[in-house]
């Protein structure tokens, strides 16, 4: 595997019967990008996000992640990665400490490193006040943001992020992007989904796929010049429209 490059893709396939979800995608990651995985809802997004993460099998092709292959390691990937599905893993019945000290012993940290992180991650999200409130009585935006930190507390290589800001007001959504930008500045790899075309601005490479392939993949800037498009909503929709 290329050291540079923590996701290497190729011809990634899934079939469900006779029905092709995810049709031989090609692509790769580098260390430390933003990597915008776009398409409108039931372009096979999440399909192919679920054969990364090591939690479906792929019905073809090859697919190394963080150093391992999904067919053969999918454990050892789940350990190196941090993942943060659309409705949010965190449970509405423990408090936001409870749900931390969770997560840190599901990666596997010391009860001393969960203790050290917990404090400087409710700080950091300005939640001392509500530290012992059960989640369920948290804002959507709150639980968003909470729920990537605690992706992010075992320093994974790379972490997923599935419709992260799907549902949440305007201003959230730019915080959101912001607690993005520092993970990558950190070294973290970010590879998030989303159908919001304008998010795609904020990506240092994105790929657009439609009807289960992958149909352009570049900077946004090349893409609306090869698209001869304004925004990246006009490239997508040029593409959808074939």
């Amino acid at each position: 595997m290329d050291n540079d490059k923590v996701i290497q893709v190729e011809g990634l396939t899934k079939m469900f019967g006779d029905f092709t979800a995810v049709d031989a995608i090609t692509f790769d990651v580098k260390k430390g990008e933003i990597f915008g995985f776009l398409g409108a809802n039931g372009a096979g997004k999440t399909t192919a996000m679920k054969m990364l993460i090591g939690i479906s099998i792929p019905t073809a092709g090859t697919a190394n992640v963080a150093g391992f292959d999904v067919f053969k390691q999918a454990e050892d990937i789940k350990k190196n990665i941090g993942y943060m599905s659309q409705k949010f893993a965190l449970y509405d019945d423990l408090t936001v400490k409870e749900n931390i000290t969770f997560f840190g012993g599901i990666y596997g940290l010391s009860r001393n490193v969960i203790k050290e992180k917990s404090d400087v991650l409710i700080t950091e999200l300005g939640l001392q006040k509500v530290a012992n409130q059960l989640v369920a009585s948290l804002p959507l935006g709150w639980k968003q943001k909470l729920s990537f930190s605690v992706a992010l507390i075992h320093d994974p290589k790379i972490v997923f992020l599935d419709e992260p800001t799907g549902g949440v007001d305007p201003i959230t959504r730019r915080q959101f992007w912001e607690m993005i930008y520092k993970a990558a500045n950190e070294g973290t790899t970010v590879f998030v989904t989303t159908h919001y075309m304008d998010e795609a601005e904020y990506c240092d490479r994105v790929s657009i796929m439609v009807n289960g392939k992958i149909e352009a993949l570049d900077t946004p800037k090349k893409l609306k010049k090869q698209f001869n498009a304004a925004t990246m909503n006009d490239v997508f929709l040029k593409l959808a429209r074939g």
